[in-house]
This record gives structure tokens, sequence and C-alpha cells, in this order.
């Protein structure tokens, strides 16, 4: 009996200590295997970095740099040389013109002042001729060129035909008066000179303008026939000549009427500084008054 309890209490002892060494055992082997690999999923996949192909790159680039190219080229083509290569016969005679019409206007207006100024200068200069000791000397301080001493000098000779003439003679005053006015109409007729030229072309420059406006609208609408469409590329081009075409009419106008109300003002003022040289001429011949004064 008591070796049947002994045998049935060791027999539970080694069933328990084994128990124990197969746990420990395999805790130990979970502890030392490798952690498993997750397989990655194709649709969840993060995809890799593909490099760049510079083959690829090339065209892009080459892209880019004709784009830009062709807006530059575009930029250009509405400017005062696009005019005058894409203008026909027409437009291109209407731009001539108003070309030509300015540079003249301003011809005129660069001479017309240079030939007042020196009038102006005359005039100061003629002084001299009241201070000299007689007529014929302070005609000789005059320059030779002076306004005022040819002025001078056909008064003095119509005095000498005056009192050569024998016989019935007209008031020795208004054989004088009437050569100091020629003489002085002569002189006004020099200052005269291209003013026609000026009004002309104030008056007539907006319209030839004009015409080329409506030239370039003309072209456009034909642009717009044969595209069968309004679009701003078809267009630009015509209505950017006929814009143009109005501010050439307008820059040519200006300075020409601008110009010719200044140059008639500057004619009027020099007249003036004549006709007071020639009373004052005539009054020293007929009468005897030195430089018109009366006593």
């Amino acid at each position: 009996m008591i070796n049947k309890l002994t045998s049935t209490l060791v027999l539970q002892v080694a069933l328990a200590l084994g128990g124990q060494l197969a746990l420990s055992t395999y805790a130990f082997a979970e502890e030392m295997a490798p952690a498993p690999t997750a397989v990655a999923d194709p649709a969840t996949a993060p995809a890799e970095p593909v490099a760049a192909d510079p083959a690829a790159a090339a065209p892009a680039t080459s892209a880019v740099d004709a784009a830009e190219a062709e807006t530059a080229s575009e930029a250009h083509e509405y400017g005062l040389g696009a005019l005058w290569k894409q203008g026909d016969i027409i437009a291109r005679g209407n731009l001539i013109i108003m070309v030509i019409m300015s540079a003249f206007t301003w011809y005129i207006l660069a001479t017309k002042l240079w030939q007042q100024q020196t009038v102006y200068g005359q005039h100061k200069a003629s002084r001299r001729l009241w201070e000299a000791k007689s007529l014929p000397e302070g005609i000789n301080s005059l320059e030779a060129n002076s306004a005022f001493r040819m002025i001078a000098e056909d008064a003095t000779a119509a005095y000498k035909q005056y009192e050569a003439r024998q016989g019935e003679k007209i008031h020795l005053g208004e054989w004088v008066h009437m050569s100091i006015t020629r003489a002085v109409a002569s002189v006004n007729s020099d200052l005269q000179n291209g003013m026609a030229f000026l009004a002309t072309v104030g008056s007539v420059s907006p319209f030839v303008g004009l015409f080329g406006t409506v030239w370039g609208i003309y072209h456009a609408l034909i642009a717009i026939a044969v595209s069968g469409q309004a679009s701003i590329d078809k267009i630009a081009g015509p209505l950017g000549e006929a814009l143009i075409m109005t501010a050439i009419g307008l820059a040519v106008a200006v300075p020409a009427v601008l110009g010719y109300n200044w140059m008639t003002r500057r004619n009027k003022v020099a007249s003036e500084q004549l006709n007071s040289f020639g009373s004052d001429l005539h009054a020293y011949l007929s009468m005897g008054v030195r430089g018109g004064k009366k006593d």
C-alpha cells in the first residue's frame, strides 16, 4: 500500500516537472524565433520614384523655348516695322507723305525761327543809324545783309531820284513813303515764306491720317471675311495699323498748327518793328525829324 502511494506521488511530481520544462522551452523558442516578414500588397504599396529621363526632358525644354520665341516674334509683329513690312503700297505711300510733311514742318519752323531772331537783332542794331552824325554814315554802320539797311538805302535812293527829277513831281513825302512801303512789304513777304505750308499741313495731315485709319479698318474687315471669325489675332494687325496712322497724322498736325500760330505772332512783331523804322525814316527824309521825333 505504501509502495503504491509512493509510486503515485513520484509519478505526479515527474508530470509536474515535465510540464514546467515544456512550458519554459516553448516560451524560449518563441523569443528566439525571427519576426515574420509582412508581404507587401501591390495595390497599396507606394510606388518607387522614377528617375527623370534626360531624353524626355529635352523635348519639353525645346517646346518651352519655341513657345517663348513665338510669343516674342508675335510681339514684334505689331510695331512700326511690321506696319512697313505688312502694309501695301497705299499704306506705305500714306506713311511716306506724312513723314515728308513732318520733316518740312520742322525744317520751316527752324528756319523761320532763325530768320525772325535775325530780324529782331537787326532792329536793335538799327538804333546806331540815328546815333550817327549823318544818314549815309548811319546806313554804313549797319550790316550789309540787314533788312533795315535795305529799307534805308531804298528810301535814300528815292529821295535822290526825287531831287534829280525836273518838272512836275508828286509830294516828296508821298514818293518816299511809297518806296519805304515797297521795301517793308518785301521783307514781310520773306518772313511769310513757308507759313502757307504750315497752315496746309496743320489742316490736311489729320485727314491723311484718317485715310490711313479707314484703310486699316478695311483690311481688318477683309481679314474677318477670309477667316470667317472675328478673332483678335486676325484683326489686331490691321486695327493696329489704323491706330498708328491716326497717331502719326495727329503728331504731324499738332506741331504744324502750334508752329503756325507762334510764327504768325512773331512775324507780326517783326512787321511792327519794320513799320516803325520805316516811319522814322520817312519822317527824317520828308521833314528832317531825326528818329521820327517831332520838334
